[in-house]
């Protein structure tokens, strides 16, 4: 059975059903035989951060010697990036394996309900707790799609949640306010299990508390439980006890705490330096990743407001020359918000993706309102900025995953555009 056949027939299924809600994802893995339950799960949510706390956090829990799954969206360079085994992803076999597993699961639930049928997320969970399950993992760390209450992701009881941040994104689909966005991520706390806050605004952490409250579930509060300086080094202390890791943004220092304290509700009997030696290996695919030092070349998924602000803040802390950027967004974003987070000095290359969502020139255009430079072909915009470039200098590429996967293949130049989404 051809890999890339069943990609494509996964990522062309419909992306939504009529209802929003779990019913069809518990049917599916109550014909598996509930993979999702035999398996400990920890479950992440957040706007912005999610995916390398994940990755931290998984990390963390390989390192006792325990075998590990991790799911993810969206992948970067390969779709078999999104569910993975001890920190490789899955391989073709398994896969194929996994795809076979849940087409027969579907025929069987459509000889009596003949409509029925999963949207792609729905059966990329289901191959993704499928193989968990059958590959014994002790643990598995996952990563919400969108969301938190109707994800659906949230089908578990895990060992602890996680919430981030919050901040306005997919604001159609779970907003439109903070306190909407709020509101649908705290569907990750459950009955009588921890729950790990991160750098939540203010105005909405009492709505968290309080469903917390509620669900009496034990609360650890970036802050208040745990704590996170970055001055030569990144410093995360909990319970008096001090973590010193290598210097990285902001952002990142949050996340490689959350995943910390998560781990440590756990109690391993784990050395502080493996603890440190482990987070300072960790590499997150398309977030800060750094393809080339001198002059220095970052690549990251940003695509929203607040990861963006966070991205170019970081830049400029690090910048000794000049900052180029090569943006390509998906059209359905704020794209005008998030060039106004640009200095003028700031040189923009916008450019785009094959892939239908992919903000055009004219997109750009009628959005900014004026005339932009635009090089349609990314990797012709990639390999003219990367030419200009001095030895202080640094290129940024972000504005969305699918940009930063493309890239990273690109660069790599072992796969080629239409072999991802």
């Amino acid at each position: 059975m051809n890999v890339r056949a069943i990609i494509d027939f996964i990522e062309h299924l419909p992306r939504i059903h009529q209802k929003n809600d779990l019913t069809y994802i518990r049917r599916i893995l109550r014909e598996l035989n509930e993979p999702q339950d035999k398996v400990k799960t920890f479950h992440i949510t957040g706007t912005n951060g999610k995916g390398s706390t994940a990755y931290y956090l998984s990390r963390l829990l390989q390192k006792t010697g325990q075998s590990i799954g991790l799911f993810v969206s969206p992948y970067v360079e390969m779709f078999n990036e999104r569910i993975q085994i001890n920190g490789q992803p899955i391989s073709d076999e398994l896969l194929i394996s996994a795809y076979r597993a849940v087409k027969n699961a579907i025929r069987n639930i459509q000889k009596k309900y003949p409509e029925f049928n999963l949207v792609t997320f729905e059966f990329e969970t289901a191959m993704a707790f499928w193989i968990f399950a059958k590959q014994n993992c002790d643990y598995a760390v996952i990563e919400v799609g969108i969301g938190g209450e109707h994800d659906k992701t949230n089908v578990i009881v895990p060992q602890a949640s996680i919430i981030t941040t919050i901040g306005l994104d997919h604001e159609k689909i779970i907003g439109p306010t903070m306190f909407d966005i709020a509101h649908e991520k705290s569907g990750v706390i459950k009955k009588n299990r921890p729950v790990v806050l991160g750098n939540v605004p203010a105005k909405v952490l009492p709505l968290l508390m309080e469903k917390a409250r509620k669900k009496n579930a034990p609360v650890l509060l970036l802050g208040r439980d745990f704590q996170v300086e970055c001055n030569d080094d990144i410093v995360v202390t909990i319970n008096k006890r001090l973590f010193h890791f290598k210097l990285r943004p902001q952002a990142e220092a949050y996340d490689i705490a959350l995943a910390l304290i998560t781990f440590a509700t756990l109690k391993f009997d784990i050395s502080v330096s493996d603890i440190e030696e482990t987070i300072n290996n960790t590499i997150i695919p398309a977030r800060y990743q750094i393809v080339q030092k001198k002059p220095l070349i970052m690549v990251d998924g940003a695509h929203n407001i607040q990861a963006v602000h966070e991205l170019i803040s970081y830049v400029r802390k690090i910048s000794q020359g000049r900052i180029y950027i090569l943006l390509g967004m998906m059209k359905d974003k704020d794209i005008a918000k998030v060039v106004k987070l640009f200095d003028p000095k700031e040189k923009i290359t916008f450019t785009r993706i094959s892939y239908p969502r992919a903000a055009t020139k004219s997109d750009i255009e009628e959005d900014l309102n004026c005339h932009i430079n635009f090089i349609d072909d990314y990797r012709l915009a990639y390999d003219i900025l990367k030419n200009k470039l001095t030895q202080d200098d640094i290129l940024v590429v972000t504005g969305s995953f699918y940009l930063a996967g493309a890239i990273l293949n690109y660069i790599h130049g072992d796969r080629h555009e239409d072999e991802f989404k």
